[in-house]
């Protein structure tokens, strides 16, 4: 009863904020004018700081936009890069990348394997990586924001390749919810323990990982929800029979779209919240997972193919090749390299997205029509 009243609360006080939003003309807002860019996740947002980091993503990864690796688990760009480019900003550098990166217009915290939750795992065993979300907040832009006005205030160094100090406040702070917690949440816990204690844990989190940005000048937040993980193919591939209710009408497991459901809930119950708690603060909340959800329930009338299929990668009765990887199948040597038109598929590798998906997505939710408020990325600074 106490979620049910919860929900409706959260619900009743979204309604009303839609409400004055869809009452007002948002294209009478001035257009922020965004500097900069700061954005935390996991390897749906991560720019190159594995690859900085452990060891290049290796080709074919790259091969669409930039004709080779570049650090992007996808054949080319990412919705990170597409938001950049909308707002007419240079694609982030990762900020464990030292060699050629320029943050005068924001850096890229996020790492592929980056959790929200703490599961004392490595990155050798499981593949969760050391550089949490807490770790690219707490640690890593906070170095980096300290250490930029440092070399400000010193005036002996080169500058260019900073941002100028007085822009962390005007900034736009991208939160992508990663789906590492999820994957590795199905693995190790019931659905019971998941939706007891790990959903109400990882959304808390998100309200501390907020509240630390602000208390260090962070004043506009747009919060990308939880995709839905249920849809990945590397995940539905090992499912046969979907009679036995394991899969949704679209070839989704219908029991993790569920928990990420209920995740996305109980986010955005924190940020409205937040909102009453963060006087100066500017938050949007982002439904991502509405907008993969409709391109998986209409891919083939949006030009691609079964997005069940995956490009890159091998996945067929038990054998798994990793995208770009060279595995002994057999006693002989199978490559896992890329489809010949990647732009007609929705999952790159069985996790990820290819370019043409992020696209897609991307362009359903910068205008603002999937968002809490609905107001357009290029007006997110306006509450």
């Amino acid at each position: 009863m106490e979620f049910v009243n919860r929900l409706v609360f959260g619900i009743s006080i979204t309604i009303v904020l839609s409400a004055n939003f869809a009452a007002m003309d948002v294209t009478s807002f001035q257009p922020c004018n965004f500097s900069t860019i700061y954005n935390f996740g996991d390897s749906n947002s991560d720019t190159g700081t594995l690859s900085a980091a452990f060891y290049p993503i290796p080709p074919p990864n790259g091969q669409t936009f930039f004709k080779m690796p570049v650090g992007r688990v996808s054949d080319g760009r990412l919705i990170i890069d597409f938001i950049a480019e909308h707002l007419k900003l240079p694609h982030l550098s990762a900020y464990m990348d030292s060699v050629e990166a320029d943050f005068k217009h924001g850096a890229n915290f996020a790492s592929i394997g980056a959790t929200f939750v703490n599961w004392m795992e490595t990155f050798w065993q499981h593949g969760v990586s050391p550089f949490s979300v807490n770790t690219q907040i707490n640690n890593h832009f906070d170095q980096f924001k300290n250490r930029t006005i440092d070399l400000y205030n010193q005036g002996k160094v080169d500058i260019s390749t900073l941002p100028n100090p007085k822009d962390f406040s005007n900034a736009l702070y991208v939160i992508n919810i990663g789906h590492t917690d999820l994957s590795v949440g199905f693995r190790k816990l019931s659905t019971e323990q998941f939706q007891n204690t790990t959903l109400s844990t990882m959304a808390q989190n998100v309200t501390d990982y907020v509240q630390a940005l602000y208390r260090m000048g962070a004043r506009t937040f747009w919060i990308q929800n939880a995709r839905p993980i249920g849809c990945f193919p590397n995940s539905t591939l090992s499912i046969k029979n979907s009679k036995l209710g394991f899969l949704d009408q679209n070839g989704c497991i219908k029991s993790q779209n569920d928990i990420a459901m209920e995740l996305n809930k109980q986010i955005k119950d924190k940020v409205i919240k937040l909102r009453t708690q963060l006087a100066d603060a500017v938050l949007t909340y982002v439904d991502v997972y509405t907008a993969e959800y409709d391109l998986i329930s209409n891919a083939k009338s949006q030009g691609f193919t079964d997005p069940m299929k995956i490009c890159c990668g091998i996945y067929e009765n038990g054998v798994y090749v990793q995208c770009g990887k060279k595995e002994n199948i057999n006693g002989k040597e199978v490559y896992a390299g890329s489809c010949e038109n990647p732009s007609t598929y929705i999952s790159w590798d069985g996790i990820h997205h290819t370019e043409a998906a992020n696209y897609w997505i991307a362009n359903r939710i910068i205008n603002g029509s999937l968002s809490d408020p609905p107001i357009p990325i290029t007006r997110a600074c306006h509450k």
